[in-house]
């Protein structure tokens, strides 16, 4: 099949795209490389470097006709999203709706359907915000806690829309916090990929607040197949990919320094406004329509991501 996947230079999208392309499948790519990397772009992908925002997106779409997207290409700095949460919207709501006005244009409502039609898209555990249920489940209200949560769970209610008027499958991906090889540690701002950086430059990490605030980390590994099931099982609606593991952030620190035999020392700062307090999933979903379930560790994780960076520094 012939799939888009938007932000396919980026951390989690190229490990994507990888993927796709070793099963086979004919790929178009587009990223403005604002976060992603070209270093990171599979060579047997066909790239377009353009903006999700873009009215140009529209020729490409008639040329392409992707069968398939794989929406990835967001703003996904949350501290970002609060300091400016129009820019942020402007991205994750109006480019997507781009995206998705343009899949509708080149397949119409009530048309026959020889191949098919689908856009999976890369949502956020950070919807629901604080909640009183841990792990928590696709049942649970949302209540997000920053413009970033905010814009997400409106691109899900926007292809609920779209899948009940015009007939268009979706699902939705409620990532828990992914890590793993290739995540940019400059420019999107995950705690994993800062902290690994930061140690085997032989400079201070520094842990927000108290460090008692909890993430579900997930492995790239695990997220990645998550996708491809999604791609393949019939399902409509919205999924917890996670590991319904909680672990906080000085438990983070302490792995890490051990792991990459840094000698930092634990040095805490101040805690960051509207940071979400505990966020842990439940992916009893995923694993009984999907047929999926996380298989790496916390510590095998690490450990393959510390492997990487210090691999990429020295080489």
């Amino acid at each position: 099949m012939k799939i888009l996947v938007t932000g396919g230079a980026g951390f989690v999208g190229s490990h994507l795209v990888d993927r796709l392309i070793k099963e086979n499948h004919k790929v178009v790519v587009i990223d403005n490389l604002s976060t992603g990397r070209k270093i990171n772009l599979n060579k047997k992908a066909k790239f377009y470097k353009i903006d999700i925002c873009s009215p140009r997106i529209s020729e490409i779409f008639k040329k392409e006709r992707p069968q398939i997207i794989f929406h990835y290409a967001a703003q996904i700095d949350v501290r970002k999203s609060v300091e400016n949460p129009i820019e942020d919207a402007k991205i994750n709501i109006l480019g997507s709706l781009n995206i998705i006005q343009n899949f509708i244009r080149i397949n119409p409502p009530n048309q026959h359907k020889s191949v098919f039609k689908k856009i999976i898209f890369a949502s956020s555990g950070a919807i629901y915000g604080d909640t009183d249920i841990i792990p928590t489940s696709e049942n649970h209200f949302p209540r997000p806690l920053t413009p970033y949560g905010i814009t997400k769970l409106s691109i899900e209610k926007y292809l609920d829309y779209y899948y009940k008027i015009f007939g268009l499958p979706f699902t939705s991906l409620r990532l828990a916090n992914v890590y793993g090889p290739r995540q940019n540690s400059k420019g999107e701002a995950e705690v994993v990929a800062i902290f690994i950086d930061k140690m085997l430059s032989d400079k201070q990490p520094i842990i927000n607040g108290s460090g008692q605030q909890t993430r579900d980390f997930v492995y790239i590994s695990d997220v990645i197949e998550a996708n491809i099931l999604a791609m393949k099982e019939n399902k409509v609606g919205v999924f917890n990919i996670s590991t319904a593991k909680e672990t906080n952030i000085n438990t983070i620190f302490r792995k890490l320094k051990k792991i990459s035999n840094s000698k930092c020392k634990k040095v805490h700062g101040l805690a960051k406004f509207s940071e979400q307090k505990r966020s842990c999933l439940d992916f009893q979903k995923a694993k009984k329509e999907l047929g999926w379930k996380p298989k790496y560790s916390l510590e095998k994780g690490l450990e393959t991501t510390v492997n990487w960076f210090q691999f990429a520094k020295f080489n």
